[in-house]
């Protein structure tokens, strides 16, 4: 097992249900639901060898799925070696500035590389069971291609109070978090608040989207440069959000809900890429050379967790943002 298995299963038509998830459970009992769902997820479970990401998937009699279990892995992830921007640090918190491609905690597919493990190393054992050795200190978190400040609690103390103060959003507190977010296209007012509930996509299960039962979401944005593109009219705008929830893809969830998706998302907004064509030469090239989407979490307010303290931090948009925005048009 140490190099890893490939299990072999072929569906019998009894089991009781069609759901790959279920079927797969019944003849693998050594792995455990959960297990096998993160497996499913990562694409390591295929059909015919067609990877199949979706647990609720009906299998037929006779399918034979084969399911690929990576090796084990250190129960508790290990420190390593990363370099961190720190904007800010003390005995009680740490913030940093994200770089674009580092995944904030470890999961299936990501067991190593990442903030978590960068942060072990960096800060000891003062992050020792704080808040799970999965996620140890962590209290938010950005997308793995989404640059700008994080957080993290040093000691239980820390842990508990930033966790309040997320989980508030400013409602009572001083917390404020405002991202910078390239869109196609111009609002039709300077700024606006988005209340849309969000919840899993019912079909593409690596998405989120606008549901009517999903959970409560409210992000306010406000207008800041319109750019303009090869027929001199307006094409993309820098908008400035900030969040009064924090679901999962939020930002880029609303901003596509209300037809104006992040620059350069795939996910969310893959039919406006046909637009790149409408942009000036040197935007279209900064746009390509991005490959992610066009967002940053610029501004962080918080109360210091031990002194009370109100802190606020702002991080610059990073070079290929900060080229993106200049090949737009936009002025120094």
């Amino acid at each position: 097992m140490d190099q890893g298995e490939r299990k072999e299963v072929t569906v019998a038509g009894n089991e009781g249900s069609p759901r790959l998830d279920r079927v797969l459970a019944i003849h693998t009992p050594d792995l455990s639901r959960s297990r096998l769902k993160a497996l499913i997820l990562a694409g390591n479970v295929a059909i015919k060898g067609n990877a199949v990401r979706d647990p609720s998937h009906h299998v037929a009699k006779d399918d034979v799925i084969t399911i690929d279990v990576p090796p084990p892995v250190a129960a508790e992830p290990e420190g390593e070696d990363i370099a961190l921007d720190v904007v800010f640090e003390d005995s009680d918190i740490v913030v940093i500035n994200k770089p674009a491609g580092l995944v904030v905690h470890p999961a299936a597919g990501h067991e190593t590389g990442t903030l978590v493990n960068a942060l072990i190393a960096h800060c000891g054992a003062s992050l020792s069971g704080i808040g799970g050795v999965r996620r140890p200190g962590i209290v938010h978190r950005l997308d793995k291609d989404t640059t700008g400040l994080m957080v993290v609690a040093k000691n239980d103390k820390a842990h508990a109070s930033l966790t309040a103060q997320f989980a508030d959003h400013g409602r009572t507190n001083e917390m404020r978090r405002g991202y910078q977010a390239f869109v196609w296209g111009v609002p039709n007012r300077i700024r606006g608040t988005i209340e849309a509930p969000i919840d899993r996509h019912p079909h593409a299960r690596e998405k989120m989207a606008v549901r009517e039962n999903g959970r409560e979401a409210v992000t306010h944005w406000e207008l800041r440069e319109v750019y303009n593109g090869r027929d001199n009219k307006p094409i993309a705008s820098l908008i400035a959000c900030q969040l009064e929830t924090g679901r999962t893809h939020q930002i880029r969830v609303h901003l596509a809900h209300i037809g104006h998706p992040l620059l350069g998302d795939q996910v969310y907004g893959p039919h406006f890429k046909t637009k790149a064509r409408n942009l000036q030469p040197p935007a279209q090239a900064a746009l390509e050379a991005l490959g992610r989407q066009a967002l940053h979490a610029y501004l962080l307010t918080l109360e210091h967790p031990e002194t009370g303290e109100v802190l606020e931090w702002m991080a610059n948009l990073p070079s290929d943002l900060m080229n993106l925005r200049l090949t737009l048009g936009a002025s120094e």
